[in-house]
């Protein structure tokens, strides 16, 4: 999994509320076991038409946000199903952080199995932050994730919290059977022990 330290790019404003994992990624694109390729399926429903071709109205397709890599979205952002092909999808995009009020909890944990960083913040908040967004190729945030903080094109500055071991877990780049191996001498010492006091065991 890549690190998360220092990440400065375009963020794209999707002020919905209650955008479900449904919406991330559809049912149809559920088949495939891969974590690649989901990207093109990001947020189907919406980016394209029925009969296939770009709805040009949708953020993700306006050429100022094409390449971007946050989003700042409404409240309850990855409710619904807990399929882990979101984040994937989200992933192969390109986008590295989502920030909203508030996140649905299995997508909130899923996000830091794959390497992105799910960012709560207050609503006022976050209404700095989509203003910031709106700005199209301007809407550049850099997130400090050792800092904890977000810096706005105008350099304005938020400060945000986050658990210190899901913060760890990003800045080192650990999937989850990584970060239990980080473990491994005292899973060894505990082992050797109740070997040899229950060998029965």
């Amino acid at each position: 999994m890549d690190k998360f330290t220092t990440l400065t790019g375009v963020s794209a404003p999707l002020p919905i509320i209650n955008i479900d994992t449904d919406m991330i990624i559809p049912k149809q694109y559920l088949k495939t076991i891969k974590r690649t390729g989901l990207g093109t399926a990001l947020f189907s429903e919406m980016r394209y038409h029925e009969d296939g071709t770009e709805n040009p109205d949708f953020v993700l397709n306006k050429p100022a946000y094409r390449g971007a890599t946050i989003i700042v979205a409404g409240d309850n952002f990855g409710c619904g199903s807990s399929r882990e092909h979101a984040p994937w999808a989200l992933l192969d995009f390109g986008i590295r952080c989502v920030i909203s009020t508030s996140f649905a909890d299995i997508f909130y944990n899923n996000c830091f199995k794959n390497g992105i960083l799910p960012l709560v913040v207050s609503p006022e908040q976050l209404k700095l932050l989509l203003d910031d967004a709106e700005r199209g190729s301007n809407a550049t945030l850099t997130v400090d994730l050792e800092a904890q903080t977000i810096k706005g094109p105008d350099g304005g500055t938020l400060h945000f919290d986050i658990d210190p071991t899901r913060k760890q877990i990003l800045l080192e780049g650990l999937d989850d059977i990584a970060g239990t191996l980080k473990s491994d001498p005292s899973i060894t010492t505990f082992e050797n022990m109740m070997a040899t006091d229950r060998p029965w065991l």
